[in-house]
């Protein structure tokens, strides 16, 4: 069988550019013994795989140079050696930025076909989901009485850490770049006020109007896609002993050689004393159960909108990967192979 991939022919330091990559067509061995091989359906492109394009040690492995890149993906079992793998088996794994592969048994994680369709396996019913549930409900900890403020809120994890809350009966603002995206906070995820962030000269001000809006004075949770001027206005309004779980800061990966921004009124942190805590979705997968369960109930109740962006070919996964420091993406983006 014959596969592209698209690899990582150099590092960029600053916005990546399509010189820093290239297409690739392969020869897909046979699996061997305790080998499968996979046509992929579906892979995701996530902002944190900016991070590693860096030669630099971080939570996982730099990507090699002259190698494929990884990614969360679905596929089907086209042939398998090993006997938990059977062809037509629908398997979620870390091996996307390719259409087919042949890989270790162990490398792949079955899931249950029919019931929901194959990329929900990579929004809401997948490691997506878990890093939006981890994050709002336990890094977070949302309790009785909070109000809630997400940036990013029309991106893949943003909507759902902000339909969580919304679920659970709190008041939320989200933010995100654009009226269409603004309407899409308001009328498709119901969330009580939303902000154009491209439109406001002042951040913070534009968060103290919508709070006040909303008969509130401050915020109790960030939920941090961004960083950046995003993290300074909710620490302008964010009331005592406030809880910012901070998912990702888009806004920082694209420096080049410049200094990551701080926000300027950092120092709130220690009046205010608000408890600040990065996390990963690995950190939780003792919660796994727990929010798939939650997960497939409030889908299956209407209440959790899953937002895509789907790109057609791997040819657009690039131009996929891009548009996620662009804005140009509503949910979770994905590119469709199968």
């Amino acid at each position: 069988m014959r596969s592209k991939e698209i690899q990582l022919a150099s590092r960029p330091v600053a916005m990546p550019e399509p010189e820093h990559f290239r297409i690739v067509e392969t020869e897909v061995p046979a699996p061997a013994e305790g080998e499968v091989m996979v046509r992929n359906l579906f892979m995701a492109v996530d902002p944190a795989m900016r991070g590693r394009m860096y030669d630099s040690k971080s939570y996982v492995p730099p990507f090699e140079l002259d190698a494929p890149m990884e990614g969360p993906a679905v596929g089907e079992v086209v042939e398998s050696r090993d006997t938990r793998f059977a062809p037509g088996d629908l398997v979620f794994h870390r091996l996307g930025w390719r259409e087919a592969f042949t890989a270790p048994a162990e490398r792949l994680e079955q899931r249950e076909k029919g019931i929901l369709p194959p990329q929900a396996h990579l929004t809401f019913a997948g490691v997506t989901g878990l890093t939006a549930y981890a994050g709002m409900l336990h890094v977070g900890g949302l309790k009785p009485g909070d109000v809630v403020f997400v940036s990013a809120a029309s991106g893949g994890v943003g909507s759902l850490a902000a339909q969580i809350a919304k679920i659970k009966g709190h008041k939320v603002i989200g933010a995100a770049g654009g009226p269409e995206k603004a309407a899409f906070l308001l009328e498709k995820l119901g969330l009580d006020a939303a902000i154009d962030y491209k439109a406001e000269a002042n951040l913070t001000k534009a968060l103290a109007r919508e709070l006040k809006g909303i008969g509130e004075k401050g915020i109790d949770l960030y939920f941090d896609n961004v960083g950046g001027e995003h993290l300074h206005a909710a620490l302008a309004v964010a009331n005592d002993f406030a809880r910012f779980p901070i998912c990702g800061m888009i806004s920082q990966y694209n420096l080049g050689g410049n200094a990551p921004m701080a926000p300027r009124n950092l120092m709130l942190m220690m009046g205010k004393r608000i408890r600040m805590q990065g996390y990963i979705a690995n950190d939780h997968k003792d919660l796994w159960q727990h929010c798939m369960a939650d997960m497939a109930a409030w889908h299956r109740a209407g209440l959790l909108h899953s937002a895509e962006t789907i790109h057609d070919g791997i040819d657009n996964a690039l131009k996929a990967f891009f548009g996620l420091f662009t804005g140009e993406n509503l949910g979770r983006t994905l590119v469709k192979l199968g």
